[in-house]
């Protein structure tokens, strides 16, 4: 996906997000770390511009809450959550880079049942790329993209990379 690309797909999620809701603000978005506050900040903007309001945001951070952080040689970096607001029925949408076995999405919801408890979660990626492990689906995807297991999707966000785009790599070696 190209930066047009990537544009065209927050300006198309900004709607989608808000299409369910009487009022703007009701939804609550909350960005998983890293890519996914870059992406939902891009998208709260937009929702922003256009409609003149900004929905409660959050991040959020999943490494303790991930199935596998124990079982990693190497330490894990655990980055901020900042959720300030009340989650207690409150409609989330998380947003993140990409969907893969689905894990991290668990990890994410398990996290934000120890902040409160939502009326629903939505699930918004930016590339689908198969390979689930977990019965974890998306409500929101820019693109699906079905890849090797030696093939890793990069999101790249200007704010974070220097630029905008989506890439499909060979990774060496990969026994994922």
């Amino acid at each position: 996906m190209t930066a047009e690309d990537l544009n065209r797909t927050y300006m198309r999620f900004a709607h989608q997000f808000l299409e369910p809701f009487d009022d703007p603000s009701e939804p609550a978005i909350i960005g998983m770390q890293t890519r996914g506050v870059y992406m939902g900040k891009r998208i709260l903007d937009i929702i922003d511009a256009q409609f003149g309001v900004k929905p409660d945001f959050g991040v959020l951070d999943v490494t303790f809450y991930r199935d596998d952080f124990r079982t990693k040689l190497k330490m894990p970096e655990v980055k901020v959550t900042e959720i300030p607001f009340d989650l207690y029925n409150r409609d989330v949408i998380l947003v993140d880079d990409v969907l893969y076995t689905g894990r991290t999405v668990r990890s994410a919801m398990d996290a934000l049942m120890a902040f409160g408890r939502p009326r629903s979660i939505k699930f918004c990626c930016m590339v689908d790329r198969g390979h689930r492990e977990l019965p974890v689906s998306a409500d929101f995807v820019g693109m699906t993209v079905p890849t090797y297991a030696n093939e890793e999707v990069r999101v790249k966000v200007k704010d974070l990379d220097g630029e905008d785009g989506v890439y499909v790599v060979e990774t060496e070696g990969s026994d994922e």
